[in-house]
């Protein structure tokens, strides 16, 4: 399913006109109010959010994890894969353009990986990763928690993303790392 664009159909059903038009304007409204004044902040937290990082903590967890972190290291790259996967197939039948592209006034503070704004693959991705590292290490939620809440505001405060975006993302990497809990 495609998302609807400006020039897409002309008649669109109420709700769903209603709720594009709660996302337009949320995504205008947390980008106008949080993206100047914190805006080292988001792009510090976006850069927290790229493959590098997560590849880092993987190798840390294998790494400096006891007996548990070759076991979590090797399950939360088997997520990433997967999670990689789901990624870009929805985000490339979604084909829903970025907020800095189609809604006046918000304003890009971040270059994008991609064209594609639905789902967000920084959360989709960290909350699959930091899912899996904290059931096999509850203390690290002390940190993964407020990190996951900054990284899904900061791709809207960036311009990058709508709360939906956001909130799917979270949903799929979360059913992705629940998921693989199951089988361990």
């Amino acid at each position: 399913m495609r998302w609807l664009r400006a020039e897409g159909p002309r008649y669109v059903a109420p709700r769903w006109e209603r709720a594009l038009e709660w996302d337009r304007t949320c995504a205008l409204t947390i980008n106008r109010s949080l993206a100047a004044r914190y805006e080292k902040l988001w792009i510090a937290v976006d850069r927290l959010g790229d493959c590098w990082t997560w590849l880092a903590v993987i190798a840390l967890v294998a790494l400096l994890g006891g007996r548990l972190g070759p076991i979590c290291a090797v399950h939360m790259f088997g997520a990433g894969v997967c999670a990689v996967i789901c990624y870009k197939l929805i985000k490339h039948s979604a084909c829903r353009a970025r907020p800095c592209v189609d809604v006046s006034g918000v304003r890009r503070c971040a270059d994008p990986l991609d064209e594609w704004s639905f789902p967000s693959g920084h959360v989709l991705h960290a909350v699959a990763f930091s899912t899996i590292a904290m059931a096999y290490y509850p203390a690290l939620a002390l940190v993964f928690l407020p990190f996951l809440v900054l990284m899904g505001v900061s791709r809207i405060a960036l311009g990058l993303h709508y709360p939906t975006d956001v909130l799917a993302g979270a949903a799929i990497g979360a059913a992705i790392a629940v998921g693989s809990l199951a089988f361990v």
